[in-house]
């Protein structure tokens, strides 16, 4: 009986394995909560992959070795089973890979942990042309994942990354917030599934009582566990910030734009940033910025001169007078922003107030990173700290010189 791949793959990854077919893009992040099958439909593609495709291999890798043989193993197993063709292909345990017996190529499955095994993965027939990240969250950081990729990544005409994970629940999460900046990328494809998309049979009545009862008694855990949103641990900022692509249109549409800057002191960055205030809506937009450690003088105040073409107003730090007078000798309209008492907490509760603080990860990559991984500090008991972390903060510093005009009025400085 002929194997209808509609039976194997979700409606929700239709579209996705025709793209992947075609070799649409280098990077491939698949995102989902329990049930949503984003690792079956991948078993599934690189298993066809091989077959029709006679110089493919797979490279499939989990953060630990010890993790593979009872998971991600098993997942590609079923895969050959549900395509009927067990038949056509061997196992081995030790070491722990798949053969595709007409051809000879493999699926060969390491860990992160044992860096060496990585460096000697050598294929008689053909190449690696894909390389499987499966729960990616556990690796080590982008880093980790690139030099991987560097190692592996090579010899071959069309070679593609395949991620798959669970969105941790904290934006700070370098896999929330890398996968954020590369979406941007011509090369790259986000895909977001649900269980909701998947065909109830296929899951069972118990898996959706499940589901069900842990919606209706804690809704967060739902949101993070079967949906797969990045729900925040509790000890986020910023609870207001909406990432997403301003269109040039948009951008141009900015009229007062308010401007601050936080002057870097050795391995500090300089954070230069500008903002468009909707007070209507409560909502501010983030236009521009320039940012990075051991810049001159100089060197700022032309990058800043790039962008505030018509040398408007920029607040900055007061606390660095001289450097105010430098830049001001060098042409650049400054003046220092007017600091009191509370003047960081009050700034902060102002930004966490609006509706909506409105930042394009591709314009503004520095700003995102920072406002989306501002979070209260912990104690020994893991306890919130009350106080603000003064690290990883420039640009929102930056922000609340930029916003003084318009967040005081006489009762407050900043």
């Amino acid at each position: 009986m002929a194997i209808r791949l509609s039976d194997l793959i979700a409606p929700s990854f239709f579209d996705a394995y025709r793209d992947l077919q075609d070799e649409a893009y280098t990077h491939w992040w698949f995102q989902g909560g329990r049930g949503s099958t984003k690792s079956s439909f991948v078993s599934v593609l690189l298993i066809k992959g091989i077959m029709t495709d006679s110089t493919a291999n797979v490279v499939v890798l989990r953060q630990v070795a010890d993790t593979l043989r009872g998971s991600v193993f098993e997942q590609y197993q079923w895969a050959i089973d549900k395509l009927g063709v067990s038949h056509l292909w061997k196992t081995r345990v030790n070491p722990l890979e798949l053969e595709y017996r007409p051809t000879g190529q493999r699926i060969v499955f390491k860990g992160a942990d044992k860096p060496a095994k990585l460096k000697s993965i050598k294929f008689k027939r053909g190449y690696a042309k894909y390389i499987h990240y499966e729960e990616v969250a556990e690796f080590k950081g982008s880093e980790a994942i690139r030099s991987i990729n560097q190692s592996i990544i090579r010899g071959g005409k069309s070679q593609m990354a395949i991620y798959t994970y669970n969105p941790p629940k904290s934006a700070t999460n370098w896999v929330n917030a890398y996968v954020t900046e590369q979406a941007t990328r011509s090369d790259t494809y986000v895909h977001s599934s649900t269980y909701l998309t998947v065909p109830p049979e296929w899951l069972g009545e118990a898996f959706i009582a499940e589901a069900e009862e842990t919606k209706r008694i804690n809704p967060t855990v739902y949101e993070h566990e079967y949906l797969g949103n990045v729900v925040g641990t509790g000890a986020e900022v910023f609870t207001n910030i909406t990432s997403r692509e301003l269109s040039d249109e948009e951008h141009a549409t900015f009229d007062k734009i308010y401007r601050g800057l936080d002057f870097g002191f050795a391995a500090d960055p300089l954070a230069y940033v500008e903002w468009y205030y909707d007070k209507a809506r409560k909502r501010l937009y983030a236009v521009s910025e320039v940012f990075g450690t051991g810049l001159s003088n100089e060197r700022s105040v032309r990058d800043i001169s790039n962008i505030n073409k018509m040398n408007e107003l920029v607040i900055a730090d007061s606390a660095e007078p001289r450097t105010i007078a430098e830049f001001r000798d060098k042409g650049l309209k400054v003046r220092p922003a007017k600091k009191g008492p509370g003047s960081v907490e009050h700034g902060i509760k102002w930004l966490q107030d609006l509706n909506e603080i409105i930042i394009d990860p591709a314009r503004t990559p520095n700003i995102h990173r920072e406002f989306t991984g501002y979070e209260l500090e912990t104690d020994a008991n893991g306890n919130l700290r009350g106080q603000y972390p003064d690290k990883n903060n420039h640009s929102i510093d930056a922000t609340r010189y930029a916003i003084e005009q318009i967040a005081t009025r006489a009762k407050f400085l900043l």
